[in-house]
């Protein structure tokens, strides 16, 4: 049966490779990289716009324009009236949407592919013509605020994560939340949008991602006919950053309406080129997965089933980004249980990764299962898009993606157990605790609708 499955694996990886085409690469003369993967399985396109700015680049008193900025591009150019991109990109049978990160913000078109070319037009025309109407800001800032308290005011976990960035880093601008604090949107004007949007909505700052069946030159022949034309800006790029060292365990509780406590506990930790080692984030994902790797994990099977201490637990790692960032750790104790009885539990599988090597047969079935998922994955033309935009926007080559799963295949016992004692240290970690409060506590707060586009 196992070599069945083995067998079936391959087949599947093979036929995934099979459909994946060559990738293309081109920089129009306005320094536009248009970047084109073929994939003929079936007669679709999705095109991505990346744009190199996100929360990682604001600065205090503006936090949240970048989200903001990602609402009002959906808000008219001169060509284009409020509300006319998305009913042109519907009438043509597409979808579209944006979305705001840390190290990006990026628009996208799912479409077919004789209609590629509504999207470059209008992505070409909102790239250097918007226009930023006063009366739609005052309306649409009042639209993200209410986003927030939906999203983080009101959800206690995520107010939980959005105070422990604020604890955990001392310089780095990944401790302001992509969505801004409420202060900065409460202050925000138009002419911090037209700044922002002059600064960093241009050709040589923005990466154009087309992934489906399509042929590149025709490709880049569309791209250089509606991209090419427009004006490249001035960029001065966001000024370097480097977190200092943590010298101890930080440690911080965050008291909110909540039906159950929650735990969150962080380690710095390198990513992908940040780091002289090449072959720890990589490790790192291993080791992440080794823990929090599907229901024969370890914390699924020693905390959740086993030992029924906590409800839930699992670990969030991301190789890649433009600064160095966390490994973090969660849960959720079981009842008649305490958060610290969980901490404890947690510490004690991550000691135990860091004293004994993990069995080389557990190691392969976590490497299988991480590498079918990464495989799996690619099955989309959507994902395979979003995969070169990020690694090209946060500093990297889109290559990266293509040695990932080898990468991963490489991880060895003894680079798990050397990550784990080398990052999972005490003077690494910061730990948060939500400790609910009864729910009729908490206060009403006014709604009000709004067209959201943050993906």
């Amino acid at each position: 049966m196992r070599k069945a499955i083995w067998i079936l694996f391959l087949l599947f990886c093979s036929a995934s490779a099979l459909a994946a085409g060559e990738v293309h690469e081109y920089r129009l003369d306005n320094g536009l990289k248009v970047i084109v993967k073929e994939d003929h399985r079936a007669p679709i396109v999705v095109s991505q716009v990346w744009y190199k700015v996100g929360s990682s680049y604001e600065h205090r008193g503006i936090t949240g324009v970048s989200h903001v900025l990602e609402h009002m591009m959906f808000k008219g150019t001169h060509k284009h009236p409020p509300g006319e991109f998305s009913r042109i990109i519907a009438a043509n049978g597409g979808r579209e949407n944006a979305f705001t990160g840390q190290d990006y913000t990026a628009y996208f078109q799912t479409l077919s592919r004789d209609r590629l070319e509504v999207s470059f037009e209008m992505e070409a025309d909102r790239m250097r013509n918007l226009l930023l109407p006063a009366d739609e800001f005052a309306k649409e800032v009042e639209v993200v605020k209410e986003e927030r308290r939906l999203r983080t005011e009101d959800k206690p976990t995520s107010l939980t994560y959005e105070r422990f960035n604020a604890v955990a880093y001392l310089s780095s601008p990944y401790r302001n939340p992509v969505i801004g604090w409420m202060s900065d949107l409460d202050n925000m004007t138009v002419d911090d949008l037209r700044v922002w949007y002059r600064r960093w909505y241009a050709p040589n700052n923005a990466t154009l991602v087309v992934v489906g069946d399509v042929e590149p030159e025709a490709v880049l022949a569309l791209a250089k006919k509606h991209f090419g034309p427009l004006k490249p800006e001035r960029i001065d790029g966001a000024k370097p950053v480097r977190e200092p060292e943590q010298l101890g365990a930080i440690r911080l509780r965050v008291r909110a309406p909540a039906r159950e406590p929650y735990l969150l506990m962080g380690y710095k930790t390198p990513v992908a080129g940040k780091t002289a080692g090449d072959w720890e984030p990589y490790a790192l994902e291993m080791l992440a997965a080794v823990l929090d790797g599907g229901a024969s994990a370890r914390f699924a099977r020693n905390l959740v089933r086993g030992r029924e201490i906590a409800v839930s637990a699992g670990v969030d790692y991301s190789v890649f980004s433009r600064l160095p960032g966390m490994l973090l750790v969660a849960g959720s104790p079981a009842k008649g249980h305490t958060v610290e009885e969980l901490e404890a539990a947690l510490q004690a599988e991550l000691e135990r990764i860091k004293k004994e090597l993990v069995d080389e047969r557990e190691l392969a079935r976590v490497r299988a299962q991480v590498i079918a998922a990464k495989v799996y994955e690619r099955d989309s033309v959507f994902y395979q898009a979003m995969q070169i935009g990020t690694l090209e926007t946060v500093g990297l080559d889109w290559r990266l993606a293509d040695e990932y799963v080898e990468r991963l295949k490489a991880v060895t016992a003894e680079q798990v157990r050397a990550v784990a004692r080398k990052y999972l240290v005490d003077d690494h970690l910061t730990v948060a605790v939500l400790e609910p409060l009864p729910m009729e506590s908490k206060q009403p707060v006014g709604r009000s609708g709004g067209e959201r586009h943050d993906g």
